[in-house]
């Protein structure tokens, strides 16, 4: 009869005890020694006695499997960060400071009015409500100076006229049926007590030609250059009869103004100041009108006319050197 039991994996003894279970091989290719032999040191028993080399095998492959799983599943997580945070794999992430303990991130730097010490910070509010007021009285004059005739107006139409009048008037020529069809043009002249002390009067001097030769070609021109001279004479002409007295307190204002401008420009263009002080000045305009189109059965005539305003004395103070 054979060694082994056809129903029992164990190897009997001469002795028909049961000894250890016998592998088919080793892990080293070499047969292991029987359990419970002479010199073959302590004999297996109990559980440990029926496992088997195979079953340490694929306990070891199973153990390799999770690992590759777990080292994939690694590999997989490290990706995904990478590609949301946009940063190396092998990048070490960043590390929060702690909120408590740890340093405070720096504060933006301040600009603007928040830069300034506290000092200038009140004083660059106080300029600016200066200027909101400033701003919100003259746009409340101007509406005054065009309102239709009020309670306000009637109390205060003096106060009114003194803010707006002449540097600030407005008007509604732009949307007149009719335009101006004649070229007016301002000019002027002085008597100049030379330094010698004798008495010259000067030629006429076109101011409008000169603004208008500043203006021609100038993509820029400035407002003093297109209407300063222009408005200071509708306003005269507005105030004055056809006798050229002025009317009303108005008219007088007119005057003052147009003489102040006209000065001031015959001082800085002409350096009358050199050749000694101006003692009159006198204004005229010179008005030609504006022909027709050649297909055009209107006819004008092209000669000009002029009109000529007495003499006014200039003020010690206009004459000391012209007031803007």
């Amino acid at each position: 009869m054979d060694a082994y039991d056809e129903d029992s994996h164990n190897r009997r003894g001469p002795d028909g005890s049961k000894g250890a279970r016998l592998p088919e091989s080793g892990t080293d290719g070499h047969e292991s020694p029987v359990a419970g032999g002479e010199g073959n040191g302590p004999s297996v028993t109990g559980a440990a006695a029926d496992e088997s080399p195979a079953d340490d095998t694929e306990r070891n492959e199973s153990s390799a499997v999770r690992t590759e799983r777990n080292e994939s599943s690694a590999v997989r997580t490290d990706a995904h960060e990478s590609s949301v945070g946009g940063t190396d794999a092998n990048e070490q992430p960043p590390v929060d400071t702690d909120p408590v303990g740890g340093a405070e991130p720096a504060a933006p730097p301040r600009t603007g009015v928040a830069a300034l010490s506290p000092r200038y910070q009140v004083g660059a509010a106080v300029a600016l409500a200066a200027v909101a007021v400033a701003a919100c009285v003259h746009l409340g004059m101007v509406f005054l100076s065009l309102a239709p005739a009020n309670t306000v107006t009637k109390q205060h139409g003096k106060a009114i006229e003194e803010w707006v009048y002449p540097e600030f008037e407005q008007n509604w020529k732009l949307f007149a049926p009719n335009p101006l069809q004649q070229n007016i043009a301002v000019q002027v002249r002085a008597e100049v007590r030379t330094k010698d002390g004798d008495l010259r009067t000067t030629g006429w001097r076109d101011l409008s030609a000169r603004d208008g030769s500043a203006i021609d070609g100038n993509l820029l021109p400035s407002h003093t250059q297109q209407n300063e001279l222009r408005r200071a004479w509708d306003f005269l002409a507005a105030t004055h009869g056809t006798d050229n007295r002025p009317v009303g307190l108005r008219g007088a204002l007119s005057e003052t103004y147009m003489r102040r401008i006209v000065t001031m420009r015959l001082y800085r263009e002409d350096a009358i100041g050199r050749q000694g002080l101006v003692q009159r000045v006198q204004v005229r305009s010179r008005t030609t009108n504006v022909q027709p189109p050649v297909w055009s059965r209107e006819r004008f005539s092209s000669k000009p006319v002029y009109r000529v305003l007495p003499w006014w004395t200039v003020t010690a103070d206009e004459a000391a050197g012209g007031v803007a």
